[in-house]
């Protein structure tokens, strides 16, 4: 894993996986907590670590994209979806990000 931190798209794939790891967290975790305990400390806490992910994601994102000249309709869009929709992430980073060439050659 540590491999992947040397690259621009191998951060964003570690950032995505955080990412779609702190919102089913945050979703089947902190939630319940939340309604069926009357606890939200979980929710007070993962909200915004989630947020945070979130943001980073989505600048990394366009950074990356800038950096590799992706065609805003064809890659970026998708990239940027995927952070919105529950499970993304993990669906994009399997169909696009880990199958980026350029970035495993450095």
């Amino acid at each position: 894993m540590i491999h992947l931190l040397k690259t621009s798209v191998g951060r964003l794939r570690v950032i995505g996986f955080l990412e779609g790891v702190s919102l089913l967290t945050l979703i089947f975790v902190a939630v319940p907590m939340k309604y069926y305990f009357d606890n939200p400390s979980g929710s007070k806490i993962l909200g915004p670590v989630h947020g945070g992910l979130f943001l980073l994601f989505v600048f990394n994102t366009i950074s990356v994209g800038v950096e590799h000249r992706w065609k805003f309709n064809t890659t970026t869009w998708k990239v940027l979806i995927a952070c919105i929709v529950p499970f993304g992430t993990f669906y994009i980073d399997r169909k696009i990000l880990s199958k980026m060439k350029a970035d495993r050659d450095n």
